[in-house]
């Protein structure tokens, strides 16, 4: 019997990636990207209502504007947001409607008359001042007031995909979880129902497959409450169980795992080969008066991880296709596209040497960075 292993052999490790939010940096940018996005449109409405010989001076005023405009506006939603978020909690991004009305007022104003001297000066020329132009301070308003509300829905919608995300995370977590406690009694309820038969027909070796059975269940207790673990503390599970069944079996089952050294640290949802070898005993070795060999091996390509279970058994023609044979693959099946999508897959098929062989491809990426 091998080790018992512990949670702290097995550290939890989420079953799917969270969602990452939006950096402030790159939020940054987009912002930025937004913003000459603004100014430029704004370059060519003016000049395509004024003069068509200055549309670079027109451009020249309209970016040192909007970009004074955008700064002043931004950085002071950005230092009340987090005075906010420091006092009151809630969302540190957008201070709310209240706080940033009269921002975009000062701002525009302040932005519209200090950028409209700093272009006078780069341009040797006189544009109308602050209190010339009302006309084109309303626009100023009225774009900066169209460009902040683009910035709130666009962080509004990006925190509505995180929190769907996060939702869509928790319901796989429920679900892999209520997998995994539905294969765990149905694989115990199959041992003691073995066990019952072989009390009756012999005690001591059914003394000795309790033994067996108390001690797989401590074995693999802790791999059971974890997201992955090693590649190699699930064989030590399937060594646990195929000497559980070795108890009743004897000589008639011969078992052979193959696991490479550069395997044994890939973490791997647990209880994903249990069933299949119990599947291979069950319905292949055991109703073969000869019994046979099992061989339990991983091959670790370029991707993915490649897992294989292949008996020489009876083989799946005279294999039952009833429900109760298929429950162990239907769950392994389902974990797999809980966890992985497309990208894993569970085959099922007849051995070239005859018999049954199980292959499990899991991607090697995703499961080394896990």
């Amino acid at each position: 019997m091998s080790a018992t292993p512990t949670l702290a052999d097995n550290p939890p490790m989420a079953a799917l990636p969270p969602p990452a939010a939006l950096s402030p940096l790159r939020s940054m940018f987009v912002r930025a990207a937004i913003n000459q996005l603004a100014c430029a449109l704004i370059a060519l409405l003016l000049w395509s209502i004024g003069p068509h010989n200055r549309l670079a001076v027109t451009a020249g005023y309209s970016f040192i504007i909007g970009n004074l405009c955008w700064l002043l506006i931004d950085g002071s939603r950005a230092v009340i947001g987090r005075w906010r978020w420091q006092r009151l909690g809630g969302s540190k991004q957008w201070p709310g409607v209240r706080w940033m009305a009269p921002v975009v007022l000062v701002g525009t104003a302040i932005g519209y008359s200090v950028g409209i001297r700093i272009a006078d000066a780069l341009f040797s020329n006189r544009a109308a001042g602050l209190d010339e132009s009302a006309p084109a301070l309303l626009v100023s308003v009225i774009a900066a007031s169209v460009i902040v509300y683009v910035y709130y829905a666009r962080e509004r919608l990006h925190l509505q995909r995180l929190a769907a995300e996060a939702a869509e995370r928790q319901a796989a977590e429920m679900q892999l979880k209520l997998l995994q406690s539905q294969l765990e009694p149905h694989m115990l309820f199959n041992t003691l129902a073995n066990l019952r038969v072989l009390i009756g027909v012999d005690p001591p070796r059914a003394q000795v497959m309790l033994d067996q059975l108390i001690g797989f269940l401590r074995t693999t207790l802790a791999a059971t409450r974890v997201d992955r673990h090693p590649l190699r503390t699930e064989f030590d599970c399937v060594r646990d169980y195929l000497a559980l069944m070795g108890v009743r079996m004897g000589a008639r089952l011969q078992v052979q795992l193959d696991l490479p050294a550069d395997t044994r640290e890939l973490p791997v949802p647990p209880m994903l080969l249990q069933p299949l070898v119990e599947n291979a005993v069950k319905h292949g070795l055991e109703p073969q008066v000869a019994g046979g060999r099992i061989v339990v091996s991983a091959e670790r390509q370029a991707d993915p991880l490649r897992l294989a279970v292949r008996d020489d058994g009876v083989g799946l023609a005279a294999t039952p296709a009833d429900g109760g044979t298929q429950f162990g693959l239907e769950q392994v099946r389902r974990r797999l596209a809980t966890l992985f999508g497309a990208r894993a897959t569970l085959d099922v098929r007849a051995a070239a040497s005859g018999g049954t062989e199980a292959v499990l491809t899991l991607p090697l990426a995703e499961a080394a960075s896990s």
